[in-house]
């Protein structure tokens, strides 16, 4: 069987190469250096929800998804265009970030194959959403953050209804929060409030070691409100939450200009105005603020520390663990270099085949690949310390015979069961439509399992066809 697979393998995969040469070069620019790998701090920012209606223009470059399609190297806030751009130069330059745009007419999703599906970024960022999100979108954003994920979510004043649809920030972040299929019971304990504040300058409370306001780009002072509006804090509902920011004259559970919170692993923050994020400069015909730079303020230390504390950096606040934790990594024989042992799988799917190649040594784990319908499983089960942080990482590679670019055919599943067999969660789901030279790193955050034993576990689902391979190497399952 196993000596089949192989040639089957490599006939097919040779055909597959063939097919993929034409798009060679664009492709292996991509994958040679995986995003993911040398950028740990993936952000996917919304322009899907009129971002940029009205004045609006809340986009970090009109190159979109990819903002690096204006300018690969930007050093300054005009080298790419939209009014957050100085937002965006400011992480890219860091070269620690992985920034794209959900472009307008799509939709957020979570769970799927898309390159701008969430289960593809560790940070969404919502900046003054002003259409509804959909029953879909909800799920999805709910799910995102409840698995790991940031959410950073920018109101505006009441009424600022920018493309006149009867709805504006505060009723649409306040409708995701209280309305969706995931928890609609307060769950990141707070409101927002329906108020238009003129004017302020909202203070920093004292707290030394808070991620947020200390951070790694600066010390937070004070922020700016120029035409905005505040939160209510509800800690019975969520004691995570937390307000950073106030109104002149608030503090305790009313007036949070700037509050964060957590829920299941993922972290949350809110910020009630989209003047501090404008840095003034934008597209044509759009009457915009400097509030980025605004010198009473320091909107771009807030911004930029609590992107990074939402992405898994910083020292305090949620994304899962907590207590005493020693740091490891769980999974045994996690780059098959010992052949067949600790993982469950279907035969064959363990192999030093030089068919596909491996990230690393000579094993991998190939799952698929015959052109004909079939079913591969790999999985393994791991017990996960109370009070730890657990990153799930592997690096897949994926090769297809396949032509289309619309189509998932063959798809391969990441999830996570119980000790019954149980699905918990669909990590991620991969397709042909994912096919690329080189392996690219995913990464996913387990820490809401925190004291359980579960099955990590990847099925890869064959058509009948043209063939896919789905090669996965260098797996961890990291604790903190």
């Amino acid at each position: 069987m196993l000596g089949f697979r192989r040639s089957r393998h490599r006939l097919t995969t040779a055909a597959a190469v063939f097919g993929l040469l034409v798009a060679g070069a664009a492709v292996q620019a991509s994958a040679a250096a995986p995003a993911a790998a040398a950028t740990p701090h993936r952000i996917l920012f919304d322009n899907a929800h009129a971002e940029t209606a009205g004045n609006a223009d809340w986009i970090i470059s009109t190159s979109q998804p990819d903002p690096l399609g204006q300018d690969s190297l930007p050093s300054a806030e005009t080298d790419w265009t939209g009014a957050l751009s100085s937002w965006g130069v400011a992480l890219q330059k860091t070269g620690d970030y992985s920034l794209k745009t959900l472009p307008s007419g799509s939709s957020l999703a979570y769970g799927g194959s898309t390159a701008t599906d969430l289960s593809n970024f560790d940070t969404l960022v919502l900046p003054e959403p002003n259409t509804l999100f959909t029953t879909a979108e909800k799920t999805a954003i709910m799910t995102f953050v409840k698995n790991g994920g940031g959410l950073f979510m920018v109101s505006d004043h009441t009424g600022a209804d920018r493309n006149s649809d009867g709805e504006d920030a505060v009723e649409i972040l306040n409708d995701l929060m209280t309305n969706n299929s995931v928890d609609s019971t307060d769950p990141f304990g707070f409101s927002i409030d329906t108020l238009s504040i003129s004017s302020d300058y909202p203070s920093a409370i004292s707290d030394s070691s808070n991620a947020v306001l200390h951070g790694s780009f600066g010390t937070v002072t004070k922020s700016l409100i120029a035409s905005g509006t505040t939160a209510t804090l509800k800690p019975a509902d969520n004691s995570a939450v937390k307000g950073l920011l106030y109104r002149t004259g608030y503090s305790g559970n009313t007036g949070a200009f700037f509050a964060t919170s957590t829920f299941g692993s993922g972290r949350v923050a809110f910020w009630g105005d989209s003047s501090p994020i404008d840095d003034g400069t934008g597209q044509s015909g759009n009457t915009l603020y400097d509030g980025w730079n605004d010198t009473g303020a320091t909107d771009a230390a807030l911004a930029l520390n609590a992107t990074e504390w939402l992405a898994g950096g910083g020292s305090s606040g949620g994304g899962g663990g907590g207590g005493t934790c020693t740091a490891a990594q769980l999974l045994a024989n996690p780059g098959f270099e010992s052949g067949n042992t600790s993982w469950t799988a279907t035969s064959g799917v363990i192999t030093n085949s030089s068919s596909e190649a491996a990230r690393t040594g000579s094993y991998k784990a190939w799952l698929n690949g015959y052109g004909s319908a079939n079913t591969d499983t790999l999985s393994q089960s791991v017990t996960i310390p109370s009070g730890c942080a657990a990153t799930l990482n592997f690096y897949l590679h994926v090769d297809t015979a396949e032509t289309t670019t619309s189509t998932a055919y063959d798809t391969l599943k990441a999830q996570v069961l119980n000790s019954s067999g149980t699905v918990l969660s669909t990590l991620a789901t991969y397709s042909n439509l994912n096919a690329a030279s080189g392996y690219t790193l995913r990464s996913f955050d387990l820490s809401s399992y925190a004291g359980q034993t579960v099955t990590v576990k990847f099925t890869g689902t064959e058509g009948s066809t043209l063939q896919t391979s789905f090669v996965l190497d260098d797996t961890a399952l990291n604790v903190s």
